[in-house]
Protein backbone atom coordinates (compact mmCIF):
# COMPACT_ATOMS: atom_id res chain seq x y z
CA UNK A 1 0.00 0.00 0.00
CA UNK A 2 1.29 3.47 -0.83
CA UNK A 3 2.48 5.17 2.32
CA UNK A 4 0.80 8.49 1.57
CA UNK A 5 -2.55 6.79 0.95
CA UNK A 6 -2.12 4.83 4.17
CA UNK A 7 -1.37 7.96 6.18
CA UNK A 8 -4.51 9.65 4.87
CA UNK A 9 -6.90 6.74 5.28
CA UNK A 10 -5.79 3.99 7.65
CA UNK A 11 -6.28 5.76 10.94
CA UNK A 12 -9.84 6.73 10.24
CA UNK A 13 -11.28 3.48 8.93
CA UNK A 14 -10.88 1.39 12.06
CA UNK A 15 -10.44 3.94 14.80
CA UNK A 16 -14.09 4.84 15.29
CA UNK A 17 -15.05 1.22 15.89
CA UNK A 18 -12.16 0.62 18.27
CA UNK A 19 -12.89 3.69 20.37
CA UNK A 20 -16.62 3.12 20.46
CA UNK A 21 -16.00 -0.38 21.73
CA UNK A 22 -13.29 0.27 24.28
CA UNK A 23 -13.21 4.01 24.81
CA UNK A 24 -10.07 5.91 25.77
CA UNK A 25 -8.87 7.88 28.75
CA UNK A 26 -8.85 6.16 32.13
CA UNK A 27 -9.35 2.70 30.73
CA UNK A 28 -10.30 -0.10 33.12
CA UNK A 29 -11.12 -2.96 30.76
CA UNK A 30 -8.04 -4.21 28.93
CA UNK A 31 -8.76 -6.50 25.98
CA UNK A 32 -6.17 -8.91 24.67
CA UNK A 33 -4.65 -7.14 21.67
CA UNK A 34 -1.16 -8.62 21.62
CA UNK A 35 -0.70 -11.23 18.91
CA UNK A 36 -1.21 -14.83 20.11
CA UNK A 37 1.92 -16.59 21.33
CA UNK A 38 1.81 -19.20 18.58
CA UNK A 39 1.83 -16.45 15.94
CA UNK A 40 4.71 -14.38 17.29
CA UNK A 41 7.70 -14.06 14.98
CA UNK A 42 10.33 -14.19 17.75
CA UNK A 43 10.10 -14.88 21.47
CA UNK A 44 12.59 -13.65 24.05
CA UNK A 45 12.47 -14.89 27.66
CA UNK A 46 14.38 -11.76 28.74
CA UNK A 47 11.77 -9.48 27.20
CA UNK A 48 8.94 -11.47 28.79
CA UNK A 49 10.60 -11.19 32.22
CA UNK A 50 10.79 -7.41 31.87
CA UNK A 51 7.10 -7.24 30.93
CA UNK A 52 6.11 -9.49 33.84
CA UNK A 53 8.17 -7.50 36.33
CA UNK A 54 6.91 -4.12 35.21
CA UNK A 55 3.26 -5.17 35.09
CA UNK A 56 3.54 -6.68 38.56
CA UNK A 57 5.04 -3.56 40.14
CA UNK A 58 3.58 -0.58 38.27
CA UNK A 59 0.59 0.97 40.00
CA UNK A 60 -1.16 2.14 36.84
CA UNK A 61 -2.50 -1.02 35.19
CA UNK A 62 -3.21 0.70 31.90
CA UNK A 63 0.45 1.64 31.61
CA UNK A 64 1.38 -1.97 32.32
CA UNK A 65 -1.07 -3.19 29.68
CA UNK A 66 0.25 -0.74 27.09
CA UNK A 67 3.83 -1.70 27.87
CA UNK A 68 3.01 -5.39 27.51
CA UNK A 69 1.59 -4.70 24.06
CA UNK A 70 4.10 -2.18 22.76
CA UNK A 71 7.50 -3.29 24.11
CA UNK A 72 7.51 -6.69 22.35
CA UNK A 73 5.64 -5.54 19.23
CA UNK A 74 8.72 -5.48 16.99
CA UNK A 75 9.62 -9.05 18.00
CA UNK A 76 6.03 -10.23 17.84
CA UNK A 77 5.17 -8.93 14.40
CA UNK A 78 8.00 -7.46 12.31
CA UNK A 79 11.18 -9.57 12.47
CA UNK A 80 12.18 -12.36 10.09
CA UNK A 81 15.19 -14.15 11.58
CA UNK A 82 17.21 -17.01 10.13
CA UNK A 83 20.74 -18.35 9.88
CA UNK A 84 22.20 -17.92 6.40
CA UNK A 85 25.52 -19.57 5.60
CA UNK A 86 26.18 -19.90 9.32
CA UNK A 87 25.57 -16.18 10.00
CA UNK A 88 22.57 -14.49 11.67
CA UNK A 89 20.32 -12.60 9.28
CA UNK A 90 17.36 -10.47 10.39
CA UNK A 91 14.95 -8.63 8.14
CA UNK A 92 12.72 -6.09 9.94
CA UNK A 93 9.65 -4.48 8.42
CA UNK A 94 8.16 -1.24 9.77
CA UNK A 95 4.76 -2.79 10.44
CA UNK A 96 2.13 -1.91 7.87
CA UNK A 97 4.73 -1.43 5.10
CA UNK A 98 6.52 -4.58 3.94
CA UNK A 99 9.97 -3.04 3.63
CA UNK A 100 13.00 -2.53 5.86
CA UNK A 101 14.06 1.03 6.56
CA UNK A 102 17.65 1.36 7.79
CA UNK A 103 16.45 3.97 10.31
CA UNK A 104 13.32 2.27 11.58
CA UNK A 105 14.85 -1.19 11.92
CA UNK A 106 17.60 0.18 14.18
CA UNK A 107 15.18 2.13 16.33
CA UNK A 108 12.78 -0.80 16.56
CA UNK A 109 15.33 -3.15 18.14
CA UNK A 110 17.31 -0.52 20.08
CA UNK A 111 15.43 -0.94 23.40
CA UNK A 112 16.34 -4.65 23.50
CA UNK A 113 20.11 -4.13 23.57
CA UNK A 114 20.45 -4.16 27.39
CA UNK A 115 18.76 -7.60 27.45
CA UNK A 116 21.16 -9.36 25.09
CA UNK A 117 23.38 -10.62 27.91
CA UNK A 118 20.40 -12.52 29.32
CA UNK A 119 19.27 -13.94 25.98
CA UNK A 120 21.77 -15.28 23.44
CA UNK A 121 19.06 -15.71 20.82
CA UNK A 122 18.14 -12.04 21.17
CA UNK A 123 21.79 -11.12 20.67
CA UNK A 124 21.86 -13.25 17.52
CA UNK A 125 18.74 -11.50 16.26
CA UNK A 126 20.33 -8.06 16.63
CA UNK A 127 23.60 -9.35 15.17
CA UNK A 128 21.46 -10.38 12.21
CA UNK A 129 20.04 -6.86 11.87
CA UNK A 130 23.59 -5.48 11.63
CA UNK A 131 24.49 -8.08 8.99
CA UNK A 132 21.39 -7.30 6.94
CA UNK A 133 22.00 -3.55 7.13
CA UNK A 134 25.58 -4.05 5.99
CA UNK A 135 24.27 -5.90 2.94
CA UNK A 136 21.83 -3.10 2.15
CA UNK A 137 24.40 -0.31 2.50
CA UNK A 138 26.69 -2.15 0.10
CA UNK A 139 23.79 -2.45 -2.35
CA UNK A 140 23.13 1.30 -2.31
CA UNK A 141 24.15 3.80 0.40
CA UNK A 142 21.68 6.35 -0.97
CA UNK A 143 18.59 4.18 -0.49
CA UNK A 144 16.46 4.44 2.65
CA UNK A 145 14.32 1.27 2.41
CA UNK A 146 14.82 -2.24 1.03
CA UNK A 147 13.15 -5.59 0.33
CA UNK A 148 14.30 -8.99 1.51
CA UNK A 149 13.11 -10.50 -1.76
CA UNK A 150 15.10 -8.81 -4.50
CA UNK A 151 12.52 -9.99 -7.03
CA UNK A 152 9.84 -7.83 -5.43
CA UNK A 153 8.92 -4.82 -7.55
CA UNK A 154 8.67 -1.50 -5.73
CA UNK A 155 5.68 0.78 -6.15
CA UNK A 156 8.33 3.49 -6.65
CA UNK A 157 10.02 1.71 -9.55
CA UNK A 158 9.31 4.68 -11.84
CA UNK A 159 11.17 7.19 -9.65
CA UNK A 160 13.78 9.11 -11.61
CA UNK A 161 16.81 7.86 -9.75
CA UNK A 162 19.12 4.84 -9.92
CA UNK A 163 16.72 2.15 -8.67
CA UNK A 164 18.09 -1.39 -8.35
CA UNK A 165 16.53 -4.77 -7.51
CA UNK A 166 16.03 -5.03 -3.75
CA UNK A 167 15.37 -1.31 -3.23
CA UNK A 168 11.94 -0.22 -2.02
CA UNK A 169 12.70 3.51 -1.98
CA UNK A 170 15.76 5.61 -2.78
CA UNK A 171 15.41 8.77 -0.76
CA UNK A 172 18.79 10.06 0.43
CA UNK A 173 18.65 10.78 4.16
CA UNK A 174 21.79 11.25 6.25
CA UNK A 175 20.28 9.42 9.20
CA UNK A 176 19.85 6.23 7.14
CA UNK A 177 23.61 5.71 7.41
CA UNK A 178 23.92 6.97 10.98
CA UNK A 179 21.46 4.58 12.59
CA UNK A 180 23.30 1.38 11.59
CA UNK A 181 26.47 2.79 13.17
CA UNK A 182 24.52 3.61 16.32
CA UNK A 183 23.14 0.09 16.47
CA UNK A 184 26.54 -1.50 15.86
CA UNK A 185 28.15 0.66 18.53
CA UNK A 186 25.40 -0.09 21.04
CA UNK A 187 25.68 -3.81 20.30
CA UNK A 188 29.44 -3.72 20.85
CA UNK A 189 29.14 -1.70 24.06
CA UNK A 190 26.67 -4.18 25.51
CA UNK A 191 28.39 -7.41 24.43
CA UNK A 192 32.03 -6.72 23.56
CA UNK A 193 31.43 -8.90 20.50
CA UNK A 194 33.13 -7.72 17.27
CA UNK A 195 32.01 -10.56 14.99
CA UNK A 196 29.48 -8.39 13.09
CA UNK A 197 32.25 -5.97 12.13
CA UNK A 198 33.90 -8.09 9.46
CA UNK A 199 35.41 -7.17 6.09
CA UNK A 200 31.97 -6.54 4.55
CA UNK A 201 31.06 -4.20 7.40
CA UNK A 202 34.35 -2.32 7.01
CA UNK A 203 33.67 -1.95 3.30
CA UNK A 204 30.18 -0.63 4.07
CA UNK A 205 31.58 1.89 6.56
CA UNK A 206 34.07 3.17 3.99
CA UNK A 207 31.12 3.62 1.67
CA UNK A 208 29.34 5.60 4.39
CA UNK A 209 32.27 7.99 4.66
CA UNK A 210 32.52 8.24 0.87
CA UNK A 211 28.80 9.07 0.65
CA UNK A 212 29.01 11.71 3.37
CA UNK A 213 31.93 13.34 1.54
CA UNK A 214 30.11 13.22 -1.80
CA UNK A 215 27.17 14.99 -0.23
CA UNK A 216 29.34 17.70 1.26
CA UNK A 217 29.35 18.75 -2.41
CA UNK A 218 32.75 20.37 -2.19
CA UNK A 219 33.43 19.27 -5.77
CA UNK A 220 30.13 19.36 -7.61
CA UNK A 221 26.67 17.99 -6.85
CA UNK A 222 27.71 14.36 -6.46
CA UNK A 223 26.16 11.26 -8.06
CA UNK A 224 22.73 11.32 -6.41
CA UNK A 225 19.55 12.87 -7.78
CA UNK A 226 15.88 12.06 -7.23
CA UNK A 227 12.59 13.01 -8.86
CA UNK A 228 9.10 11.53 -8.52
CA UNK A 229 5.90 12.05 -10.43
CA UNK A 230 3.54 12.97 -7.59
CA UNK A 231 1.03 15.50 -6.35
CA UNK A 232 2.83 15.60 -2.99
CA UNK A 233 5.37 18.42 -3.15
CA UNK A 234 7.38 16.95 -0.27
CA UNK A 235 7.92 13.69 -2.20
CA UNK A 236 10.00 15.26 -4.95
CA UNK A 237 13.31 17.11 -5.16
CA UNK A 238 13.41 20.33 -7.22
CA UNK A 239 15.93 21.62 -9.74
CA UNK A 240 16.57 18.42 -11.64
CA UNK A 241 16.50 16.24 -8.53
CA UNK A 242 19.47 17.90 -6.82
CA UNK A 243 17.56 20.29 -4.57
CA UNK A 244 17.92 23.97 -3.96
CA UNK A 245 21.52 25.20 -4.12
CA UNK A 246 23.86 25.29 -1.15
CA UNK A 247 27.10 27.12 -0.55
CA UNK A 248 29.50 24.27 0.31
CA UNK A 249 30.94 24.68 3.80
CA UNK A 250 31.59 21.13 4.98
CA UNK A 251 28.07 20.22 6.11
CA UNK A 252 26.40 17.20 4.49
CA UNK A 253 23.44 17.71 2.16
CA UNK A 254 20.34 15.61 2.86
CA UNK A 255 17.65 15.62 0.19
CA UNK A 256 15.13 14.16 2.60
CA UNK A 257 14.29 14.41 6.29
CA UNK A 258 13.85 11.32 8.50
CA UNK A 259 10.11 11.72 7.86
CA UNK A 260 10.92 10.89 4.19
CA UNK A 261 9.82 14.42 3.26
CA UNK A 262 12.07 16.54 1.06
CA UNK A 263 14.17 19.18 2.79
CA UNK A 264 13.74 22.84 1.92
CA UNK A 265 17.38 23.73 2.59
CA UNK A 266 19.66 20.69 2.18
CA UNK A 267 21.86 21.27 5.24
CA UNK A 268 19.60 19.44 7.72
CA UNK A 269 21.10 20.35 11.08
CA UNK A 270 19.85 17.57 13.42
CA UNK A 271 20.96 14.96 10.88
CA UNK A 272 24.38 16.58 10.58
CA UNK A 273 24.68 16.39 14.36
CA UNK A 274 23.71 12.74 14.19
CA UNK A 275 26.49 12.24 11.64
CA UNK A 276 28.95 13.80 14.10
CA UNK A 277 27.91 11.32 16.81
CA UNK A 278 27.92 8.38 14.39
CA UNK A 279 31.41 9.20 13.16
CA UNK A 280 32.64 9.32 16.76
CA UNK A 281 31.14 5.88 17.39
CA UNK A 282 32.61 4.61 14.13
CA UNK A 283 36.04 5.88 15.19
CA UNK A 284 35.84 3.79 18.35
CA UNK A 285 34.48 0.72 16.56
CA UNK A 286 37.12 0.87 13.84
CA UNK A 287 39.88 1.03 16.47
CA UNK A 288 38.33 -1.94 18.28
CA UNK A 289 38.59 -4.06 15.13
CA UNK A 290 42.07 -2.84 14.27
CA UNK A 291 41.25 -0.65 11.26
CA UNK A 292 43.24 2.46 12.05
CA UNK A 293 42.77 4.03 8.61
CA UNK A 294 38.97 3.79 8.86
CA UNK A 295 39.19 5.25 12.37
CA UNK A 296 41.31 8.15 11.12
CA UNK A 297 38.91 8.97 8.29
CA UNK A 298 35.91 8.89 10.62
CA UNK A 299 37.70 11.04 13.21
CA UNK A 300 38.75 13.69 10.71
CA UNK A 301 35.30 13.96 9.16
CA UNK A 302 33.69 14.11 12.61
CA UNK A 303 35.81 17.07 13.65
CA UNK A 304 35.33 18.99 10.42
CA UNK A 305 31.52 18.73 10.48
CA UNK A 306 31.24 19.60 14.18
CA UNK A 307 33.27 22.78 13.69
CA UNK A 308 31.04 23.99 10.85
CA UNK A 309 27.90 23.27 12.89
CA UNK A 310 29.05 25.49 15.72
CA UNK A 311 30.08 28.19 13.25
CA UNK A 312 27.13 28.15 10.86
CA UNK A 313 23.97 26.58 12.31
CA UNK A 314 23.07 28.83 15.25
CA UNK A 315 20.68 31.77 14.86
CA UNK A 316 19.63 34.47 17.30
CA UNK A 317 15.95 34.87 18.16
CA UNK A 318 14.52 37.69 20.24
CA UNK A 319 12.31 35.37 22.28
CA UNK A 320 14.68 32.44 22.93
CA UNK A 321 18.19 33.78 22.33
CA UNK A 322 20.58 31.60 20.33
CA UNK A 323 19.01 28.40 18.98
CA UNK A 324 19.89 25.75 16.42
CA UNK A 325 18.20 26.11 13.07
CA UNK A 326 16.47 23.08 11.55
CA UNK A 327 17.76 23.62 8.01
CA UNK A 328 20.10 26.07 6.29
CA UNK A 329 21.89 26.45 2.96
CA UNK A 330 25.19 28.17 3.65
CA UNK A 331 23.95 31.40 2.03
CA UNK A 332 22.32 32.66 5.23
CA UNK A 333 18.82 31.27 4.68
CA UNK A 334 17.34 29.24 7.55
CA UNK A 335 14.22 27.20 8.22
CA UNK A 336 13.11 27.53 11.84
CA UNK A 337 10.95 24.57 12.89
CA UNK A 338 11.26 21.09 14.33
CA UNK A 339 9.84 17.83 13.00
CA UNK A 340 8.68 15.00 15.25
CA UNK A 341 10.70 12.36 13.45
CA UNK A 342 14.22 11.56 14.62
CA UNK A 343 16.76 12.94 14.29
CA UNK A 344 15.00 16.11 15.32
CA UNK A 345 16.37 19.08 17.19
CA UNK A 346 14.52 17.90 20.30
CA UNK A 347 16.08 14.44 20.02
CA UNK A 348 19.73 15.46 19.67
CA UNK A 349 20.54 15.04 23.39
CA UNK A 350 18.81 11.64 23.33
CA UNK A 351 20.75 10.47 20.28
CA UNK A 352 24.01 11.81 21.70
CA UNK A 353 23.67 9.26 24.51
CA UNK A 354 26.31 10.90 26.71
CA UNK A 355 28.82 11.10 23.84
CA UNK A 356 28.51 14.86 23.50
CA UNK A 357 29.28 16.92 26.57
CA UNK A 358 27.71 20.15 25.33
CA UNK A 359 24.11 19.06 24.75
CA UNK A 360 23.04 20.61 28.06
CA UNK A 361 24.58 23.99 27.36
CA UNK A 362 22.50 27.11 26.84
CA UNK A 363 21.96 26.91 23.07
CA UNK A 364 20.46 23.42 23.37
CA UNK A 365 18.30 24.48 26.30
CA UNK A 366 17.04 27.45 24.31
CA UNK A 367 16.37 25.22 21.32
CA UNK A 368 14.33 22.81 23.41
CA UNK A 369 12.16 25.68 24.65
CA UNK A 370 11.66 26.81 21.08
CA UNK A 371 10.71 23.33 19.83
CA UNK A 372 8.06 22.95 22.54
CA UNK A 373 6.48 26.35 21.95
CA UNK A 374 4.02 27.94 19.57
CA UNK A 375 6.99 29.50 17.78
CA UNK A 376 7.58 26.08 16.22
CA UNK A 377 5.05 25.84 13.37
CA UNK A 378 4.71 22.10 13.96
CA UNK A 379 4.01 22.25 17.68
CA UNK A 380 0.29 21.64 18.14
CA UNK A 381 -1.86 22.20 21.23
CA UNK A 382 -5.42 20.96 21.46
CA UNK A 383 -8.03 19.69 23.88
CA UNK A 384 -6.59 16.16 24.01
CA UNK A 385 -2.85 16.79 23.91
CA UNK A 386 0.01 19.05 22.96
CA UNK A 387 3.22 18.06 21.22
CA UNK A 388 5.29 18.13 18.07
CA UNK A 389 4.04 16.84 14.75
CA UNK A 390 5.33 16.78 11.19
CA UNK A 391 4.52 18.09 7.72
CA UNK A 392 4.46 14.41 6.79
CA UNK A 393 1.10 13.89 8.51
CA UNK A 394 -0.32 17.37 8.12
CA UNK A 395 -1.39 20.04 10.57
CA UNK A 396 -2.64 19.34 14.11
CA UNK A 397 -1.34 15.74 14.18
CA UNK A 398 0.92 14.97 17.18
CA UNK A 399 3.45 12.12 17.11
CA UNK A 400 3.82 9.73 20.07
CA UNK A 401 7.49 9.37 19.13
CA UNK A 402 8.00 13.07 19.85
CA UNK A 403 6.21 12.73 23.21
CA UNK A 404 8.55 9.86 24.12
CA UNK A 405 11.57 11.93 23.11
CA UNK A 406 10.28 14.88 25.12
CA UNK A 407 9.99 12.67 28.20
CA UNK A 408 13.34 10.98 27.66
CA UNK A 409 15.18 14.29 27.33
CA UNK A 410 13.42 16.10 30.17
CA UNK A 411 14.94 16.80 33.57
CA UNK A 412 11.59 17.87 35.01
CA UNK A 413 9.45 15.19 36.67
CA UNK A 414 6.27 17.12 36.01
CA UNK A 415 7.02 17.18 32.30
CA UNK A 416 7.88 13.47 32.29
CA UNK A 417 4.62 12.66 34.06
CA UNK A 418 2.67 14.78 31.59
CA UNK A 419 4.20 12.90 28.65
CA UNK A 420 3.33 9.56 30.25
CA UNK A 421 -0.25 10.65 30.88
CA UNK A 422 -0.67 11.97 27.35
CA UNK A 423 0.57 8.72 25.83
CA UNK A 424 -1.72 6.73 28.12
CA UNK A 425 -4.80 8.72 27.18
CA UNK A 426 -4.31 9.01 23.41
CA UNK A 427 -3.93 5.43 22.14
CA UNK A 428 -7.64 5.48 21.24
CA UNK A 429 -8.37 2.20 23.00
CA UNK A 430 -6.14 0.22 20.64
CA UNK A 431 -3.43 -0.64 23.17
CA UNK A 432 -0.70 0.53 20.78
CA UNK A 433 1.02 3.74 19.76
CA UNK A 434 0.41 5.28 16.35
CA UNK A 435 2.36 7.41 13.93
CA UNK A 436 0.26 10.47 14.81
CA UNK A 437 -3.08 11.48 16.30
CA UNK A 438 -5.19 14.62 16.16
CA UNK A 439 -4.63 17.12 18.94
CA UNK A 440 -8.37 17.25 19.67
CA UNK A 441 -9.39 13.69 18.83
CA UNK A 442 -7.03 10.72 19.37
CA UNK A 443 -9.47 8.50 17.45
CA UNK A 444 -8.27 10.31 14.34
CA UNK A 445 -4.85 8.67 13.96
CA UNK A 446 -2.47 7.44 11.27
CA UNK A 447 -0.83 4.00 11.04
CA UNK A 448 -2.44 1.49 13.37
CA UNK A 449 0.62 -0.80 13.08
CA UNK A 450 3.80 1.26 13.42
CA UNK A 451 6.40 -0.71 15.34
CA UNK A 452 8.90 2.12 15.87
CA UNK A 453 6.37 4.13 17.88
CA UNK A 454 5.67 1.06 20.00
CA UNK A 455 9.39 0.50 20.63
CA UNK A 456 9.88 4.13 21.64
CA UNK A 457 7.00 3.92 24.10
CA UNK A 458 8.46 0.71 25.53
CA UNK A 459 11.89 2.29 25.89
CA UNK A 460 10.47 5.38 27.59
CA UNK A 461 8.31 3.49 30.07
CA UNK A 462 11.02 0.97 30.90
CA UNK A 463 13.49 3.78 31.62
CA UNK A 464 10.92 5.53 33.80
CA UNK A 465 10.31 2.27 35.66
CA UNK A 466 14.01 1.85 36.38
CA UNK A 467 14.74 5.48 37.23
CA UNK A 468 11.51 7.12 38.42
CA UNK A 469 8.94 4.40 39.09
CA UNK A 470 6.76 6.73 41.17
CA UNK A 471 5.81 8.52 37.95
CA UNK A 472 4.05 5.36 36.73
CA UNK A 473 1.50 5.17 39.54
Amino acid sequence: MKRRHFVRQAGLTGAAFIVSRYGFGQQTDFPTVRVAKADRHFQSPAVERVIEQLQKNVGNKEIGWLFGNCFPNTLDTTVDFEMRNGRPDTYVITGDIDAMWLRDSCAQVWPYLPLMKEDKNLQDLIHGVINRQTQFILLDPYANAFFKDFNKVSEWKSDLTAMKPGIHERKWEIDSLCYPIRLGYGYWQQTGDTKPFDSAWKQAMRLVIQTFKEQQRMEGKGPYSFQRTTAWATDGVPLGGYGYPVKPNGLICSMFRPSDDATIYPFLIPSNWFAVFALDWLTQLAKAVGDEELARQAFDLNNSIAKVLWDSAIVYTQRFGNIWTYETNGFGSVNLMDDANMPSLLSVPYLADNSFANVRQTTWENTRKYCLSDANPFFFKGTAAEGIGSPHTGLDMIWPISLCVQGLTSIDEGEMKKCITTLRTTHAGTGFMHESFHKDNPANFTRKWFAWANSMFGEFIWKMYRRKPHLLT
